[in-house]
């Protein structure tokens, strides 16, 4: 897999980076919609460390970006984009983070409650058992069995879809397993929220209200700790706002003004 690909002629002033860890290709919707406004580029995240992927997102971004880049990023992407922005503020001119993971830890914890009371009875008693066996150190073949999940977990990230279709290539669990555990350490101990002091740009939060990751995870800390930021709350709008009836059409208003 190439670790980018180009929307447009060039050059490249903005960047979006797909969510998982280990979905690449997911947010390629939004990218094509928006290179009739600015060319782009869709970063692909392979590497197995949360290290490993910020030095490839900063390498992809300085060997094909025009820098400093306008830098989106979706759902775990959010996450990877404001590591990367702190470490390496020369690289980005502003920040989007769309429908990003709460930044504290106690709003964390309803995420997959809520996720899985959205199901049906038989939905939900398939993704507990999904949930048992990815936990399985001895359970093999987890790539099919998060993509699994991963469909279940769509109908409840939703408000009202005009396609659950994803356009992600497949799966990694190695990339999930690999990147996520060592963020959410992170996001415990609070460095992520302290990377905040070293972020320079400005910073842009869109998020639906419908998203099972509570608006408030990201609005509230991070209006707390960084001087220039603005959220914007999408109304009827669940976690990927572009395949909302509702919100889509806003969603991609706001984000073309942004960029």
């Amino acid at each position: 897999m190439r670790p980018v690909r180009q929307w447009g002629p060039g050059p490249y002033p903005v960047a979006i980076i797909h969510g998982g860890p280990g979905a690449p290709g997911e947010v390629a919707h939004v990218a094509r919609d928006l290179s009739q406004v600015k060319c782009m580029l869709e970063p692909f995240q392979t590497e197995t460390t949360l290290e490993g992927q910020i030095q490839e997102l900063r390498s992809v971004l300085a060997d094909h970006g025009k820098v400093p880049v306008t830098l989106i990023g979706f759902s775990w992407g959010a996450f990877l984009s404001w590591m990367l922005t702190a470490r390496y503020p020369a690289l980005v001119s502003k920040l989007i983070l769309v429908s990003s993971p709460p930044f504290e830890e106690h709003y964390a914890a309803s995420v997959t409650k809520t996720r899985l009371d959205r199901l049906k009875a038989a939905e939900r008693a398939e993704a507990q058992a999904l949930l048992g066996q990815i936990d399985n150190p001895s359970t093999p073949n987890k790539d099919a069995l998060l993509g699994r999940l991963g469909c279940l977990l769509a109908h409840a990230d939703a408000f009202d879809p005009i396609t659950l279709e994803n356009e992600a290539f497949h799966c990694q669990y190695d990339i999930f397993k690999g990147v996520w555990d060592e963020a959410a350490e992170q996001r415990r101990s609070l460095i992520l929220l302290r990377m905040a002091h070293s972020i320079k740009c400005p910073v842009v939060a869109i998020h639906g209200d419908y998203d099972p990751h509570p608006a408030e995870g990201v609005k509230d800390p991070l209006t707390r700790e960084l001087s220039d930021f603005r959220f914007i709350l999408l109304k009827k709008c669940g976690h990927r706002p572009w395949i909302e009836r509702y919100a889509n059409e806003e969603f991609f208003e706001t984000l073309a003004k942004e960029i």
